[in-house]
């Protein structure tokens, strides 16, 4: 009966899992309760939007951590061979171009109200941008003082992120836990000097279209920041326990292409926003 049900070929049929269904109809309550939120809405003569949606983040979380976990012990099981981690790649390629135009969007909208101002047919934005770029009262950030700080910390972080790949594929442990060490806390670094960036800004984020476009590109970045670092601490803590192997380390390696890609979203931003919003964007 057991070699009747032996495995014959090199894919890995997934186990019958709960997180599927669990991970949707958390989305779910949290999509309604952020609705309820935002438009301020009782539901039953009461305003517990923020409670619906706080019980779907947590489920939301929950089943990411329940889910990867699973994940994780697939990997150590030996489930993931060749051709699945072939299939993991590709998947993880497709995530990170997917990320990509998700930054396009916002990309977009930037140059859409750099480049056109003054618009004709966009009344309302000439209005408030007073026809030029940066808009009338907006004291841009300075590029080459904390902007710069970021780019050159995370530039950093992404040459030590690849000193960690190398000691990896060299069997080299110490090396690996001291590159994601330095990683972890160039991240952080970044991380806190945005965030110190963010509060002496002398802009917001509503009431004006530049404030809007730069802080729903770069915040977004920010978050994407946290969620690597977050991905590489997780890489450290597998490191400590022993889960990486020179020839079979999928986790550590797509946690090293989020961050790369990481670092080149931000260069895009610093030249475009940064350096070339500062100077008015030619307008």
């Amino acid at each position: 009966m057991a070699q009747a049900h032996a495995k014959h070929h090199d894919y890995h049929l997934v186990d019958p899992s709960p997180w599927p269904l669990i991970g949707s109809v958390s989305a779910f309550v949290m999509a309604v309760g952020g609705i309820l939120t935002m438009k301020d809405l009782p539901l039953g003569g009461l305003h517990i939007g923020p409670y619906i949606f706080g019980a779907g983040i947590i489920g939301v979380l929950y089943t990411m951590i329940a889910w990867w976990t699973d994940v994780i012990s697939e990997a150590q099981r030996g489930d993931h061979t060749r051709v699945v981690q072939i299939h993991h790649r590709y998947g993880m390629m497709l995530f990170i171009v997917s990320e990509v135009m998700f930054f396009v969007a916002w990309f977009w909208a930037y140059f859409d109200a750099s480049l056109f101002p003054g618009e004709l047919i966009q009344y309302q934005r000439a209005e408030f941008t007073g026809g030029h770029w940066p808009p009338q009262g907006i004291e841009t950030l300075d590029p080459w003082h904390l902007p710069l700080l970021n780019t050159l910390i995370l530039l950093t972080s992404g040459t030590t992120v690849t000193w960690a790949h190398h000691a990896l594929l060299h069997n080299d442990r110490a090396g690996l836990k001291q590159a994601l060490w330095v990683t972890i806390l160039l991240a952080v670094l970044f991380t806190t000097v945005q965030a110190y960036e963010y509060g002496h800004a002398t802009f917001d984020f509503s009431g004006n279209i530049y404030g809007a476009t730069f802080f729903m590109a770069t915040g977004f970045h920010g978050a994407h920041v946290i969620i690597g670092t977050i991905f590489l601490a997780v890489c450290l803590l597998r490191a400590y326990l022993g889960h990486f192997t020179p020839k079979q380390h999928l986790g550590f390696e797509f946690a090293a292409w989020y961050w790369h890609f990481v670092d080149v979203v931000w260069l895009f931003l610093f030249i475009a926003i940064y350096v070339w919003g500062y100077g008015g964007g030619g307008h």
